[in-house]
């Protein structure tokens, strides 16, 4: 409605509209704006397929640090992943980042947020784990190999992980 009004809309127009109640639709209204304003609509690359960095991360307390009852829950043997939240992010270089907390790390989690937010034909750069998830039909994959570098030229997820 707001995109193909000749004007602007206003909160009482949506607020009918959408069956919601006149401060809602304020609010909504207003984060659509900014979205437009700051081009979130885009999707990451753009439509000339730039490069953009993938990457996911387990985020959550030190074993060391929890109590001794919640530690016994959560703590698993190896990379002590349990109780802690994955979250996945993509950064554009010299643009935006996007994330988004996901319930693992496999292809029909990652797959769809990446297409979702992914322009086709863009440089996709990721470390060694997004072998269970690449696309290499739709995106250039360049994949950088922690354990033998954090960067070889223009291959790296530092940027991500730095966010």
């Amino acid at each position: 409605m707001l995109l193909n009004s000749k004007n602007d809309i206003s909160s009482w127009e949506l607020s009918r509209t959408l069956g919601v109640t006149q401060k809602t639709a304020w609010f909504m209204l207003h984060r659509i704006r900014l979205a437009m304003q700051s081009k979130t609509f885009n999707k990451l690359g753009g439509p000339g397929g730039g490069e953009v960095e993938v990457d996911e991360s387990y985020i959550g307390g030190m074993a060391r640090n929890m109590h001794l009852g919640r530690k016994r829950r959560v703590q698993t043997e190896g990379r002590n992943t349990g109780g802690k939240t994955i979250v996945m992010g993509m950064l554009e270089r010299g643009g935006t980042v996007r994330a988004a907390i996901i319930e693992d790390r496999g292809k029909q989690i990652m797959q769809p947020i990446v297409r979702e937010n992914v322009e086709s034909g863009s440089t996709v750069m990721s470390d060694e784990w997004a072998d269970h998830w690449r696309m290499d039909d739709q995106y250039v994959h360049n994949i950088i190999n922690h354990l033998e570098a954090y960067a070889e030229g223009n291959v790296h997820t530092n940027c991500m992980e730095n966010f």
